[in-house]
């Protein structure tokens, strides 16, 4: 075997190995559950908490909703049979989340354990992504991410992508659609934590179009404030109504700062 296929096969192996160790940090998870009906129609509430809430501890405490198809060995009707056990299994691509208990006042009331898949690491470690804890698998498990819609938004292009702000580019619908559209706008593929803030204040692709129909060019930036300081294109239109043709998007964002247009 030549001397470069023997390097090549030990730096699989140390890649290899690098892997399971990083994953051998990865604990169960353990705490209080609570399973009740949602406001909303066809849905749970799910309240996980781990520890002492007492004094300045962190009780690790996290409320989901989530719909009834979310977990197996589980429905609504269970909420009806009082004293009845339950355990409600929630699986996920990172990870699986067990919560049993009984039946009490229409709540499931109990213990809850949570399982990393080792699996999804290695998976996202292929992909570039590192820096996983047990808490943090537990958030991508709550959210379903996945591995195949982190490819997704990797073939876009964006930049940024890490373990941290996965978690907000879910919350947020961050998808290819929206940066598809943008791109189509002529803009370049914005950085992660960029569309994490289009996405928080709503920059919406229609709305840029009507911007840019009427002459302006804003940026990426730009985007983001005009939304923070609601510079729509209804306000830009009631401005030009009073003869102000000429306001540039910085005087615009001014005049909403400091009230000009009341």
């Amino acid at each position: 075997m030549s001397l470069r296929r023997v390097l090549g096969v030990f730096l699989i192996v140390v890649g290899i190995v690098s892997l399971v160790h990083a994953d051998e940090i990865l604990n169960s998870l353990k705490g209080s559950c609570r399973i009740t009906a949602s406001t909303q129609p066809n849905r749970f509430e799910l309240r996980l908490e781990r520890g002492s809430c007492d004094g300045d501890r962190d009780c690790h405490e996290s409320t989901m909703t989530e719909p009834v198809d979310a977990f197996t060995g589980f429905s609504l009707a269970d909420l009806g049979r009082e004293g009845s056990h339950v355990n409600a299994v929630l699986n996920a691509e990172a990870g699986s989340l067990t919560c049993s208990g009984t039946v009490r006042d229409s709540a499931v009331i109990g213990e809850f354990t949570f399982e990393p898949n080792r699996g999804f690491v290695v998976r996202m470690g292929q992909l570039g992504i590192s820096g996983f804890t047990s808490d943090k698998l537990q958030a991508y498990t709550l959210f379903r991410i996945e591995s195949s819609w982190v490819q997704s938004l990797q073939k876009q292009g964006i930049p940024g992508i890490n373990s941290n702000n996965l978690i907000a580019m879910k919350i947020f619908h961050v998808d290819p659609a929206y940066v598809e559209s943008m791109n189509e706008l002529g803009y370049p593929t914005p950085s992660a934590d960029k569309l994490i803030a289009m996405k928080v204040h709503k920059v919406d692709p229609a709305e840029v179009k009507q911007i840019r129909a009427m002459g302006y060019e804003p940026t990426l930036d730009q985007l983001v404030e005009m939304r923070i300081f609601k510079v729509t294109p209804e306000f830009i239109e009631r401005m030009r109504s009073r003869g102000l043709n000429n306001l540039t998007i910085s005087k615009l964002v001014q005049i909403r700062i400091f009230k000009l247009d009341e």
